[in-house]
C-alpha cells in the first residue's frame, strides 16, 4: 500500500462554523419529555436541554484546537485517502514506537492524557480512523478494518517504525487485531482493552459466575444498547443526513454512549440503568469529542466503518504476542479460556476493578500503568 505526500497539519475551524453551531441550537427544535424516570428511552430531555446550552454559550472550541495544535499533527495520503495523525517521537533513545488507535464515537482527543507519560518509553503514532475526525472521507467502498490494518501497517513503514507495537479499544481493538493477525512481520505486539470474541459453543455448557455475568453484560447490550449499531451498519446515509443537520441530534447520539459504555454508576444486565456520563466524563471532555464530530461532519463517513466492517470482518487466529486488560464496564469482555481460542500467545492478562469501554479517557494512569507493564514482555 503506497504512502506519500507526509506533510504537517494545522486545525483551525472557521468562526462561522463555530457561529452556525450556535445558531443551531439555539434554534433546536426538542421532542417532548421521555416517559420514564431515568436514561431507558435514551437521554433525558432535561439533560439534553442543559448540555446544549452549556456547548451553546460555555464550551470553547479554540482550547481543544489549541491543545491539539500543540502536538506535531501531519496529513498523509494513504492508499489515495488522507490521514490525519498525531506523531510525537520519544526522547528516550531505547523508546519503541507504538501505534493507538480510537473507535466510535471517539477520536484522538481519547488519548491526550496518556501523551506525555506514555512517550516516555515509546514514540507515539495517533491516527484519526478514515472518515473520523480530520481524516479524509472514504469515497470508495473498501475502507474495512482489515483495509485499515494494511494502511496503518504501511503508515508505520513510511514513518520508519519497520518493527512496532499496536493497541487499540473499541474499532481500535478490532483495527489492531487485524494488524495482527495479518502483519506480524512487522508488528511485534498487540494490546487491547477491549477483547473480541465469541465464546466457544463447546464451553457454553460449563460457565463460570464470572462468565455468566459477561455474557449478561453483553446481553443487555444486544436488547437496550445496540440500536445505533444496527442503524450504522444498515444505513448509515440516511442517519448521517439527521446528524449532520442537527448538532443536537449528534451530541445525543454520542452522550447516550458515553452513559451507556463508561463506568458511570449504572449496571447494565441488572435491574437498574441509573449513574451519569459526567461521574466517568467531564462536561468539556464529552463535547469537545462531540464538536469534533460535528465540525468534520462526519456523522456518516464515521457510521460507514460499520457497513464496510460488518459485512466482511473475519475474525482470525492472533499468534502475535498479546496483552489485554479488561476495565469492568466494557461492552464487551470474555474470560480467558474463551480469550485463549483466539488470541494464541496472551502474555498479558489483567481484569481490572474500575474503568469502562474509554479506557484511556477514563482511567489514564491505569491505563498507561497496563501498557507499561504488557509491552515489557515483547520484544520487537
Amino acid at each position: 500500500m503506497k504512502v506519500t505526500n507526509i506533510r504537517p497539519f494545522r486545525i483551525a475551524v472557521p468562526q462561522v462554523m463555530i457561529d452556525d453551531l450556535g445558531a443551531r441550537l439555539a434554534a433546536t427544535r426538542w421532542p417532548e419529555k421521555e416517559t420514564v424516570d431515568d436514561w431507558d428511552q435514551g437521554v433525558p430531555l432535561a439533560y439534553a436541554q442543559e448540555l446544549a446550552a452549556y456547548w451553546r454559550d460555555r464550551h470553547d472550541w479554540r482550547r481543544v484546537e489549541a491543545r491539539l495544535n500543540a502536538l506535531p499533527n501531519f496529513l498523509a495520503t494513504v492508499d489515495g485517502l488522507d490521514i490525519h495523525f498525531l506523531h510525537i517521537p520519544s526522547a528516550n533513545p531505547a523508546a519503541r514506537p507504538l501505534i493507538l488507535t480510537h473507535g466510535w464515537p471517539g477520536s484522538v482527543l481519547e488519548f491526550l492524557d496518556v501523551i506525555e507519560p506514555l512517550s516516555a518509553d515509546f514514540h507515539l503514532v495517533i491516527p484519526s480512523l478514515p472518515g473520523y475526525g480530520f481524516s479524509g472521507k472514504p469515497d470508495v467502498a473498501k475502507w474495512s478494518v482489515e483495509h485499515i490494518a494494511a494502511a496503518w501497517d504501511a503508515l508505520m513503514l513510511a514513518l520508519g517504525y519497520d518493527r512496532y507495537f499496536a493497541q487499540g479499544g473499541d474499532w481500535g481493538s478490532a483495527v489492531t487485531c487485524a494488524i495482527g493477525v495479518a502483519h506480524g512481520d512487522h508488528c511485534a505486539g498487540i494490546h487491547v482493552n477491549m477483547v473480541v470474541g465469541a465464546p466457544p459453543p463447546e464451553l457454553m455448557a460449563d460457565l463460570t459466575d464470572t462468565e455468566k455475568a459477561y455474557l449478561a453484560r453483553f446481553q443487555w447490550y444486544q436488547a437496550k444498547d445496540s440500536g445505533y449499531s444496527t442503524q450504522q451498519a444498515t444505513r448509515p446515509q440516511t442517519i448521517g443526513y439527521a446528524l449532520t443537520d442537527s448538532p443536537a441530534g449528534q451530541m445525543a447520539w454520542i452522550v447516550e454512549k458515553y452513559h451507556g459504555w463508561t463506568d458511570c454508576g449504572h449496571q447494565p444486565g441488572g435491574q437498574s440503568i441509573g449513574g451519569h456520563p459526567e461521574n466517568a466524563l467531564s462536561r468539556d471532555a464529552m463535547l469537545d469529542t462531540v464538536s469534533l464530530y460535528w465540525f468534520t461532519a462526519s456523522a456518516a463517513s464515521s457510521a460507514r466503518l460499520y457497513w464496510h466492517s460488518f459485512r466482511s470482518f473475519v475474525a482470525g487466529a492472533i499468534h502475535v504476542p498479546t496483552a489485554c486488560s479488561l476495565f469492568p464496564n466494557e461492552i464487551m469482555r470474555l474470560s480467558r479460556r474463551w480469550a485463549d481460542r483466539r488470541y494464541r500467545n496472551i502474555v498479558h492478562w489483567n481484569e481490572l476493578d474500575k474503568g469502562g469501554h474509554f479506557a484511556a479517557w477514563e482511567q489514564s494512569e491505569l491505563f498507561v500503568a497496563e501498557l507499561r507493564a504488557a509491552f515489557a514482555l515483547m520484544t520487537l
